[in-house]
């Protein structure tokens, strides 16, 4: 897999993304494109339309022209590469497709999207092949908010995947109490001691965890150490309160948690747990399963942060981690700067 793929999909449909509007969808509808699932085939399932897919297929173009799918990203972002899986379509996947991407503040309609919006090529018409994941690195340093794909002529994709880098706008964080680790504001996981069964970043992402792979979750530790995840904020602010979510996890929840922080500017790596640049946001604290843990933090905790590094004693799965808190003026303008990328507002 390319590297990219590592990255959160700003089109999945659990990261609120939604397929605003398609030309056709006369065999499987447009919303199957951005399902978080890996596609899934019966053989001999057939319904009124014919055999069933897991995926959006156009009915056979007797006309001109092209068929498309406008998806809004559920995440605002610059895109780093995109993946059109064309699973089990193998008789009727679009022989070439192409992505466009565009940037439109607010809320726009597929009306507006189609009028008024500036469209550019971030995948060009590429052949395809059918039963088979496309992997397209895109080296465009823009913003983009909504993507256009287009299939030529018709036939079926599986999913639409679109990897790439989160960047909130600073009006929904400014001023405001927000979550510093959430996935959608712009933090990630860095690094972790283990990902066995599931990905850091799941337990940043939005919403709630509806069963134990949403969250991450570790191997079985067989010697005396702990696990632990690395986590970039969104930018630098002023934690408040923790929450430590072990809903689903019935029988593998940590037995305790800890949170250090610690303020870090720069792309340096950071310094081991045990240099004093670290301090503690939450002690060692015991959780308990299948539940919701909201800790509202000392004062002492209340300091400058960048980065967090949660440890679970002495494994298991955490479902979410939210730090609920305020940017400073340092991280105001930071996302700031991000968002605007030096353009006149």
């Amino acid at each position: 897999m390319s590297d990219f793929t590592s990255l959160p999909d700003l089109a999945l449909r659990s990261y609120r993304a939604g397929v605003v509007a398609a030309s056709d969808e006369s065999f499987e509808e447009r919303e199957n494109l951005i399902q978080p699932w890996e596609p899934r085939f019966s053989a001999e399932t057939f319904g009124p339309k014919g055999q069933e897919y897991d995926g959006w297929e156009t009915r056979r173009r007797r006309s001109p022209g092209h068929d498309w799918a406008v998806i809004r990203l559920g995440m605002p972002g610059i895109v780093r590469g995109v993946v059109i899986d064309t699973a089990w379509f193998k008789g009727n996947y679009p022989p070439y497709a192409s992505v466009e991407a565009c940037r439109f503040s607010g809320y726009p309609s597929a009306a507006q999207l189609n009028s008024t919006a500036e469209w550019v090529e971030i995948v060009p018409r590429t052949a395809l092949s059918g039963d088979t994941k496309h992997e397209f690195p895109v080296s465009d340093e823009r913003i983009f908010t909504h993507v256009r794909l287009n299939i030529h002529p018709d036939g079926g994709v599986a999913r639409l995947r679109v990897h790439g880098e989160v960047v909130p706008d600073p009006d929904l964080l400014t001023g405001l109490t927000v979550d510093l680790a959430a996935l959608e504001n712009g933090a990630r996981a860095l690094a972790c001691s283990d990902l066995f069964y599931s990905a850091a970043d799941n337990m940043l992402a939005p919403g709630l965890a509806r069963n134990q792979a949403e969250g991450w979750e570790t191997a079985r530790r067989r010697d005396d150490g702990n696990d632990w995840a690395i986590i970039r904020l969104a930018a630098q602010g002023i934690p408040e309160l923790v929450e430590i979510d072990t809903t689903n996890l019935l029988y593998n929840s940590p037995g305790e948690v800890r949170v250090l922080g610690i303020d870090h500017a720069g792309e340096e790596p950071l310094p081991s747990p045990e240099d004093p640049a670290w301090f503690e946001v939450l002690s060692r604290t015991s959780v308990q399963p299948d539940t919701p843990h909201r800790i509202r933090l000392s004062a002492t905790a209340k300091r400058a942060t960048t980065h967090i590094r949660l440890d679970i004693y002495p494994d298991g799965g955490i479902a979410r981690l939210r730090l609920l808190g305020t940017l400073t003026p340092t991280g105001t303008q930071a996302v700031t700067d991000r968002w605007f990328g030096g353009r006149q507002r």
